[in-house]
């Protein structure tokens, strides 16, 4: 009798503990008192012998699911810092203007100097091209001579020179002048961005806990500034020391800021 007993209680001893149970990825139930091989990649339950689910395991991650994960929290991280930033932000713009002419003051005065660059430049630029025509004449004259018969000269080392300084200057002056124009219109976009941003704040307090509308590349990151900005897998050229809210479609909203490289 006692023999029989212990050969029930042996047959009967794994059905007293836990079991391992799961469904795999093709609908195929598997159970055992071990982890079942077939379980590696889905959810596996612990359960009693009354088939209560006593502890939930995840499945292993794949190299490729632990990479989307820290991917996945480093998107939740640069979001969360884009939105303390634009916080930040929208307090300057609501504390360093009272009303909506003040940014038109703020960006009249922030274009002044450029205007007044581009001025100068373009008057330098009537002289220099006033005298390059005069050097293109007298080169005109030692190249063919006084008279058809005459014999072509060299000229002189010195107006050679001047010429080649005066179009070096030239070519500056004209990339300045591109430059400053540029400069203008980034400004002329920034002011604009900022004044309705303050506009929508002012109409709408809860607007502080929402980003704003993406500036879009052909406005807000302007093609031969002085910078670039890397918005997913593209490449802006933009204002150097300026920051814009890039939308990924794989990574969501983040801050991009606009940076110089040194050469």
């Amino acid at each position: 009798m006692r023999k029989l007993f212990l050969l029930l209680a042996a047959l009967y001893a794994p059905l007293s503990g836990a079991a391992y149970k799961c469904v795999d990825e093709k609908g195929v139930t598997h159970i055992g008192d071990t982890p079942p091989a077939a379980c590696a990649n889905v959810m596996l339950y612990e359960v009693s012998r009354s088939g209560a689910v006593i502890n939930k395991i995840e499945p292993t991650p794949t190299p490729e699911q632990v990479k989307a994960k820290l991917e996945e929290a480093e998107r939740k991280k640069e979001a969360e810092r884009a939105a303390a930033e634009q916080k930040r932000k929208d307090l300057a713009l609501l504390s360093s203007y009272s009303n909506e002419k003040e940014f038109d003051v703020a960006r009249d005065r922030n274009l002044e100097p450029l205007n007044g660059r581009i001025y100068n430049s373009r008057d330098r630029l009537k002289v220099l091209d006033k005298r390059l025509k005069e050097i293109d004449d007298e080169m005109e004259f030692y190249k063919a001579g006084k008279s058809k018969t005459a014999k072509a000269r060299e000229a002189p080392a010195p107006l050679v020179h001047e010429q080649q300084r005066l179009k070096t200057e030239k070519e500056g002056l004209e990339k300045g002048i591109a430059g400053s124009e540029k400069e203008i219109e980034v400004l002329k976009v920034k002011f604009d961005a900022d004044k309705k941003r303050w506009l929508d704040l002012k109409a709408d307090p809860n607007m502080r806990n929402r980003q704003p509308e993406a500036p879009t590349a052909s406005i807000t990151m302007s093609p031969g500034a002085a910078g670039t900005a890397k918005c997913a897998d593209k490449v802006y050229e933009c204002q150097a020391g300026q920051a814009y809210l890039c939308r990924d479609a794989r990574k969501g909203a983040y801050r991009v800021d606009c940076i110089v490289e040194r050469k």
